[in-house]
């Protein structure tokens, strides 16, 4: 019996697969017929995201590779896996990204800042660079960008810029990979429930951000998922250089402002003083 599912045939690639958005995202994939392979930095918790996948379907495939996002050698190792699975490559998805958590400018260090842009940035270059040479004609990659790159966050000015970037790299590459017939676009969530924002999502934090979305409430992983669906299949198959916004609206007003939060997590005086352009006394 054919298998007339959109996706049916192609094989996909997703980093940060252990997290809500490479998971959910590798659900809706498999849903639609596409095989994954997940890679992440923990076996357990690679191995604990393929058996939620296979028993939410039970009919997919679902391969899992143990590697660091940050080291080309390991992302290629693991390409090559995906590709053997079908003897091609349709889709790839890195989703690795993530903040050294809030933090002034002034008191951000090289290092933070370089891992924000490691983390974020080259993660998405290096899967970009060594997956497209092994992707089919009509392959997609979806991105995974931040309202942060369109909107100033204090305390998240690393972690922006990188988000800022990777659109900028969208754009670039869509313009340099259209000749393949690949395309390239970006989904820029808002706040969204994850195993990694526990604080943002509790008040009164989270109803600040609430306050700043016309459809009232913060995103969930099934919202993302929808949208890097829809930008890996056929039904975006004239759509390439684009970051999508999914966040309720939030993007038509602002950021809430954190201040008192960090003023908790650092003092008030210091907070204080990096607001006049002084980096508190070590």
């Amino acid at each position: 019996m054919s298998d007339n599912r959109p996706l049916a045939g192609k094989t996909a690639f997703v980093t940060g697969g252990s997290g809500a958005i490479g998971r959910y995202s590798a659900k809706y994939l498999l849903r639609d017929g596409a095989a994954v392979l997940l890679m992440a930095r923990h076996p357990e918790l690679l191995e604990k995201a393929r058996s939620e996948l296979l028993r939410e379907v039970p009919d997919g495939r679902v391969e899992i590779f143990a590697g660091d996002a940050r080291r080309a050698e390991q992302v290629r190792a693991a390409l090559r896996q995906a590709c053997d699975i079908a003897n091609r490559l349709d889709i790839l998805v890195p989703t690795v990204g993530g903040s050294i958590g809030y933090r002034p400018l002034l008191m951000c260090s090289e290092d933070d800042f370089r891992k924000d842009l490691e983390i974020n940035l080259l993660t998405t270059f290096i899967v970009v660079r060594y997956g497209v040479p092994l992707m089919a004609r009509g392959g997609a990659i979806v991105c995974i960008s931040s309202t942060a790159a369109k909107m100033p966050f204090n305390g998240l000015v690393g972690y922006g810029t990188a988000k800022g970037g990777l659109e900028n790299f969208v754009q670039g590459a869509a313009e340099e990979l259209g000749a393949a017939g690949i395309r390239i676009n970006a989904v820029r969530p808002g706040l969204m429930r994850a195993n990694n924002n526990d604080r943002l999502m509790q008040e009164p934090i989270h109803g600040k951000f609430v306050e700043q979305m016309p459809l009232g409430r913060t995103g969930e992983p099934d919202d993302i998922a929808a949208a890097v669906r829809y930008l890996a299949g056929p039904e975006s198959s004239w759509v390439t250089g684009q970051s999508f916004a999914v966040d309720g609206g939030h993007e038509l007003r602002r950021n809430p402002d954190l201040t008192f939060m960090m003023e908790e997590m650092y003092g008030r005086e210091a907070i204080a003083a990096v607001r006049q352009g002084k980096p508190p006394k070590p």
